[in-house]
């Protein structure tokens, strides 16, 4: 089998565990965290979207960004989600992730509710600040931010900023985006990814990814679709793709974050998945279809606390 790119695989999100009452699970998050690792995956994404950032107090964020960088303790890779509207407080997380020995940030381009934009100029100017920080960066492109990122303007951070590696591509129709960033931008796309939990991953990597940030309910299962559509054997990656998606259908269309939290707490390695107002619960049918889809599959999330 050919030498694997540097950034390629499954690099899930964290889910963040909270207590029947609210609180920040700390002890779940390590379990959380552990289970990952023994997932196989080839790196966590901390503070992400899926992680629930946009519900954490900043000084929760803080207590998260260190117990899980030192809980996992260099056994994989660790991304910190540094996104802001503030340049000023991305750069003071770009700084925070690097001393505390992250392998790289996370941003989305600069946004606040359903107005306020950085236009493209600003944009690269909040990506290269964060640059000089001195860790990598993952680009993240995603429908939330209600900003579109054309390829021209991607392929520039790649090239003028030297910390620009990789680029998490899961607006509107990914492949094509994915297929003519690498097209136009070459060696200095040194990480294409999809998201979205992988739903057009068979797309993806036919477009040229070469990893994938999805939850952290099926790592296990995706990671070998991945590494054999790297290996040339697309047969073997569809095989598992046609496996795996309807779960990841139904998570990604019918629950989002709630998903992972509700297949850890399942499996024992959470106690609760109780998601903060005003996110409601999952809703009893839904939760049962995206349990009985998870058991048919038998990942280590549904059983790793048994």
């Amino acid at each position: 089998m050919p030498e694997l790119p540097k950034y390629s695989g499954v690099w899930p999100v964290a889910p963040t565990p909270f207590t029947e009452t609210g609180e920040l699970d700390l002890d779940g998050v390590k379990r959380v965290l552990d289970c990952m690792v023994d997932q196989g995956v080839d790196g966590i994404c901390i503070l992400a979207n899926f992680s629930e950032q946009f519900l954490l107090s900043d000084s929760e964020r803080d207590v998260l960004t260190r117990l899980c960088l030192e809980h996992v303790a260099g056994r994989v890779p660790v991304i910190v989600t540094a996104s802001h509207f503030a340049t000023d407080i991305v750069v003071a997380r770009a700084k925070q992730a690097a001393e505390l020995g992250a392998a790289m940030i996370m941003l989305m381009p600069p946004y606040h509710g359903a107005l306020l934009r950085g236009t493209p100029e600003q944009i690269f100017e909040q990506f290269s600040a964060a640059g000089e920080a001195g860790i990598p960066i993952m680009v993240q492109d995603a429908p939330l931010s209600g900003t579109d990122l054309p390829v021209s303007l991607l392929v520039r951070m790649a090239r003028e900023i030297e910390q620009v590696k990789c680029f998490k591509i899961e607006c509107a129709q990914a492949s094509n985006k994915l297929r003519a960033l690498i097209a136009e931008g070459g060696e200095a796309i040194e990480g294409p990814f999809d998201g979205e939990e992988g739903i057009t991953l068979l797309a993806d990597l036919d477009a040229g990814a070469t990893g994938c940030m999805t939850s952290a309910i099926i790592p296990d299962l995706v990671r070998p679709a991945i590494t054999a559509h790297l290996g040339g054997d697309r047969e073997t990656a569809k095989a598992i793709y046609e496996q795996v998606l309807p779960l990841i259908n139904h998570e990604n269309r019918l629950c989002g974050f709630r998903a992972a939290k509700a297949v850890m707490m399942e499996g024992g390695v959470i106690t609760s998945d109780f998601c903060r107002h005003p996110i409601a619960p999952l809703g009893p049918e839904v939760r049962a279809t995206l349990l009985h889809l998870a058991a048919a599959l038998e990942p280590l999330a549904l059983r790793w606390g048994k």
